[in-house]
C-alpha cells in the first residue's frame, strides 16, 4: 500500500547547485558512424524528419527518443526500452569504464558553445538554485516520464546556463589540451566535441566551484519537470535515495562560452501594416523605414539598446515603433509581475501593443511564431497581415526573471545551438 502524503519519505534536496559525474553510455565509434546516429532533440523533430533519421541509419538515437507506436497504442514505450536493451547486449551502446563529467562543445558560424554534461542534484523552483522561466503543459510531460520509466534513462540533457568564471569554467576552457573523445559535424556543419574530466582532485574544484552558484533552465523545462516528477514518484514507491535523485544536464557558464539568444518573430495575419503603425503611433514613436529588411533589422537593434523596440513590416514597407509610452504600458501589464518581467520586450510585445493598442486577443489562432525573419515576412505577405520583428531578449534578461520567480511569456527565446542527442546518455543501470 502507497504512503500517505503525510507519511510518504522525503525526497533529497540539495543544498546547492550539484553536479555529479556518472559513466555516460556512448556510441561505440567501430560500430557506427556517429555523424549518422544522432540527432536534435526530441521537440524540434517533427514526422518527416524522424522518418528521414530513421532511414538515415537503423542505430539513430530518435529511435529511442521518438519511437513509433507501429504495435498500437501505448507500444513506443517498451519499444524503445527494447531498442535500448537491444543495443546494449550488441555493444552498440557501451558504457564508459569510469564516471566523468564531460565537457562538450559546439562550434557553429564562428561561435563556440563549450560547457559540462554531468548529473544535476535535482531541486524544485521554490529552493532558487535551478531556476526555470517558462511554464510546463502537462501532456509533453506525461510522455517523457512514460518513456524515462520505461527505458530508465535520462535519453536527453536539459540546458542550463550559469554566471560562472571559476574552476569549473576554467576546466572547461583547458579541456582541449587533451584529445577528444568524439568529434563529429553534423547536418547543420555544426561540430561537435566532447573530453572526458575524471581526475579527482579536479573534479573536486569543480564541485566546490559550482555549489554556491544558480542555474537558469535554458532549453528542457519539460525534460527537467520530468526527472522532478519520476523522482516523486520514486520516492513515493519507497526505493529511496537513487539516480532518480538527478538528471542530466549541459550546464554552460553563460560569461564565456555561453549561448547565443536568437528573436522569435511573430506574425499577425490579417492586420495590414500600415494600419498597425498608424494604431500604434498613439503610444509609441514610429518612424517609417527605408533601405529593405536588413536595414530594418539594423534599426531595430540600434532602437532596442534603449528599451523596448520593434518592427512591423509586411516584406515592402517598414515602420519602427520604440520609446512606448511608459504610463500606457504600466496601466497594461499585470501590476504582480516582477519589475524584469515588465521590462521585456515581448511582455510589452503581447501585453501590450498587441492586445491594447491593437485590440486582438493574444491566442495562437491570431498570432504566429517564427523562428526567422524570412519565414515571418512570408506568413505576413501570405495572409495579409504583417510580421512583428522583436530583439533577441538578452540572457542577463533571462536569469532576472527567473530569480524574481516570474516565467517569460511564451515564445521568448531561442537559445542556439542546441544540445544534439545521442553523443552521451545517463544510464541508471550505470549510476
Amino acid at each position: 500500500m502507497a504512503d500517505s502524503p503525510a507519511t510518504a519519505p522525503a525526497v533529497p534536496r540539495p543544498d546547492g547547485l550539484v553536479l555529479a559525474p556518472f559513466r555516460g553510455l556512448r556510441y561505440d565509434p567501430s560500430r557506427v558512424d556517429l555523424a549518422a546516429v544522432i540527432a536534435p532533440p526530441y521537440d524540434v523533430i517533427d514526422d518527416a524528419a524522424a522518418r528521414r533519421l530513421e532511414e538515415r541509419d537503423p542505430h539513430n538515437v530518435v529511435r529511442l527518443t521518438l519511437p513509433r507506436d507501429d504495435a498500437g497504442p501505448g507500444s513506443r514505450y517498451p519499444r524503445a526500452a527494447d531498442t535500448l536493451r537491444k543495443w546494449r547486449e550488441e555493444q552498440v551502446l557501451r558504457p564508459d569504464a569510469q564516471a566523468a563529467l564531460y565537457v562538450y562543445e559546439q562550434q557553429a558560424d564562428g561561435h563556440v558553445q563549450r560547457g559540462l554534461v554531468g548529473a544535476l542534484g535535482l531541486t524544485p523552483a521554490e529552493d532558487g538554485i535551478v531556476l526555470p522561466h517558462e511554464n510546463t503543459m502537462a501532456g509533453p510531460v506525461s510522455d517523457r516520464l512514460a518513456l524515462m520509466e520505461a527505458t530508465e534513462s535520462d535519453l536527453e540533457a536539459i540546458f542550463c546556463v550559469y554566471d560562472g568564471g571559476g574552476a569549473a569554467s576554467r576546466a572547461v576552457a583547458a579541456a582541449d589540451s587533451a584529445p577528444a573523445l568524439l568529434d563529429v559535424v553534423d547536418d547543420e556543419a555544426v561540430r561537435h566535441r566532447m573530453w572526458a574530466l575524471t581526475d579527482p582532485a579536479q573534479l573536486r574544484e569543480v564541485t566546490t566551484d559550482l555549489h554556491d552558484r544558480r542555474a537558469v533552465i535554458a532549453d528542457g523545462h519539460h525534460r527537467y519537470a520530468t526527472f522532478l516528477r519520476y523522482q516523486a514518484d520514486r520516492h513515493a514507491a519507497g526505493d529511496g535515495p537513487g539516480p532518480w535523485d538527478f538528471g542530466l544536464v549541459f550546464l554552460v557558464d553563460g560569461s564565456t562560452f555561453g549561448p547565443r539568444v536568437q528573436a522569435i518573430h511573430r506574425a499577425v495575419p490579417g492586420l495590414p501594416v500600415a494600419t498597425a503603425a498608424e494604431r500604434a503611433s498613439d503610444a509609441f514613436s514610429v518612424t517609417e523605414l527605408t533601405g529593405g529588411l536588413m536595414a530594418a533589422e539594423d534599426a531595430l537593434a540600434k532602437a532596442g539598446v534603449d528599451g523596448p523596440a520593434f518592427v512591423v513590416t509586411d516584406g515592402e514597407r517598414a515602420w519602427l515603433l520604440c520609446s512606448p509610452d511608459r504610463s500606457q504600458v504600466d496601466a497594461a501589464l499585470p501590476a504582480d509581475r516582477s519589475p524584469a518581467w515588465r521590462a521585456l520586450d515581448v511582455a510589452v510585445a503581447h501585453g501590450f501593443l498587441i492586445q491594447q493598442v491593437w485590440g486582438l486577443d493574444d491566442t495562437e489562432s491570431t498570432v504566429e511564431f517564427h523562428h526567422d525573419v524570412a519565414s515571418a515576412v512570408r506568413a505576413a505577405r501570405d495572409s495579409g497581415g504583417l510580421a512583428l520583428l522583436l530583439n533577441p531578449t538578452p540572457v542577463a534578461e533571462v536569469a532576472a526573471v527567473a530569480a524574481a520567480g516570474d516565467r517569460m511569456p511564451r515564445k521568448s527565446t531561442l537559445f542556439v545551438p542546441k544540445p544534439a542527442t545521442g553523443l552521451v546518455i545517463r544510464s541508471f543501470d550505470d549510476a
